[in-house]
C-alpha cells in the first residue's frame, strides 16, 4: 500500500474499532448497548483496502475452525439458535447473544437494511435485555423460529458476517498487532479467544487473558518474547479461565468448552503457523480436517 492508503486504512480501522465497547463481556455486557449507526461506517474490505491479518484463504479456514468449535461443523451456521445456560441468554448465528448486545446489533443492522423483517418486532425487548446485560430469555418467545427464517435471507447472512468482522475479528487483529504478533496461528488463537470470551473488561474477557499472559511471560512478543511460547501460554491461561470462570453459576458450562483450547494447542504444535491447506485437529471426540 502507498502512504495514502496506509493513512486511510488507519483512519477507517480506528473508527471501526472506536470504543471496544462493541465487544461482549464473558458473563454479561457491562458496556453501553451498541447502536446500529456505528455500522454505517464502511468496513476496510468494503473500502477496498487490504486489512492486516489473514489473507482470504486463511480467513476462510479460520472461520471454518471456529465454526467447528461453535457448532461442530466447518460450515457457518447462520440459522443456529440455542439457550446455552451460560449467562448470556440466547446464542444465535455466528455466536451472537442476547445478553451481550451483539445479537441486538445484528437485528438493528438487518432492520436498517430490511425494515420489514421477522426479527424487527423483538427490538424493544432485545434493547431492554442488552441494557441490563443479563441472561434472561423472557419475552423472546418465537425468536428461535424468527431467527431461522431470517437466516434464509442472504442480506441477514451478510449482516452477520459484517458484525463478526467489526466486533470480533477487527478487535482480534488489534490485539494481535498491539502484542507484536506476526503469525496467522497467533491471530487464530486470539480470534477464537475474543469470540468465546468477549472483548469486555471483565476478568474472564480477552483483554484480561492477554494481560495475564504478558504478566506470566514477562511481556508480549513485541518485547522479544518468543511468539509461539507466548501463544502457548495464552492458551494455558485461557484454559485456566475456562476451568475456573468467575461466575460460579456458569462455570460448568464453560468447563465443557476447554477442548477447543486443546485443539488450538494441537494446531500450534503442528508447525503450520501460516494456516496452509491440510489443517487437522481433534475436538469434540473426533478428528477434523480443513482444506
Amino acid at each position: 500500500m502507498d502512504d495514502l492508503q496506509v493513512s486511510i486504512c488507519k483512519v477507517i480501522l480506528g473508527v471501526a474499532l472506536l470504543g471496544s465497547w462493541l465487544g461482549k463481556d464473558s458473563q454479561a455486557s457491562q458496556n453501553p448497548v451498541p447502536s446500529a449507526t456505528v455500522f454505517k461506517v464502511p468496513s476496510l474490505l468494503q473500502a477496498g483496502i487490504p486489512m492486516p491479518g489473514f489473507d482470504p484463504a486463511q480467513h476462510q479456514r479460520a472461520d471454518s475452525i471456529l465454526s467447528v468449535f461453535e457448532n461442530s461443523t466447518p460450515d457457518i451456521q447462520y440459522d443456529y439458535v440455542e439457550a446455552l445456560g451460560d449467562g448470556r441468554g440466547i446464542t444465535a448465528g455466528r455466536g451472537f447473544t442476547t445478553g451481550t448486545g451483539d445479537l441486538l446489533a445484528a437485528v438493528e443492522l438487518y432492520t436498517m437494511r430490511v425494515p420489514d423483517n421477522v426479527l424487527a418486532t423483538y427490538l424493544p425487548r432485545l434493547r431492554e435485555i442488552a441494557a441490563k446485560g443479563d441472561g434472561t430469555t423472557s419475552g423472546l418467545d418465537g425468536l428461535t423460529e424468527a431467527w431461522k427464517k431470517a437466516a434464509q435471507d442472504q442480506v441477514f447472512r451478510s449482516v452477520q458476517d459484517e458484525i463478526v468482522d467489526r466486533t470480533v475479528y477487527q478487535p482480534a487483529v488489534k490485539h494481535w498487532q498491539d502484542q507484536g504478533c506476526a503469525t496467522p496461528i497467533a491471530l487464530l488463537v486470539i480470534y477464537d479467544t475474543v469470540l468465546q470470551h468477549g472483548n469486555g473488561k471483565d476478568p474472564d474477557g480477552a483483554p484480561a487473558i492477554v494481560a495475564r499472559t504478558n504478566t506470566a511471560m514477562g511481556g508480549p512478543p513485541s518485547q522479544d518474547v518468543p511468539e509461539m511460547d507466548w501463544v502457548e501460554k495464552l492458551l494455558e491461561v485461557r484454559k485456566d479461565v475456562l476451568m475456573n470462570a468467575t461466575d460460579e453459576e456458569t462455570r460448568d458450562q464453560w468447563r465443557e468448552s476447554v477442548d477447543r483450547c486443546n485443539a488450538l494447542q494441537e494446531l500450534l504444535k503442528s508447525g503450520n503457523t501460516d494456516l496452509k491447506q491440510g489443517l487437522s485437529f481433534h475436538v469434540w471426540d473426533r478428528e477434523w480436517k480443513i482444506s
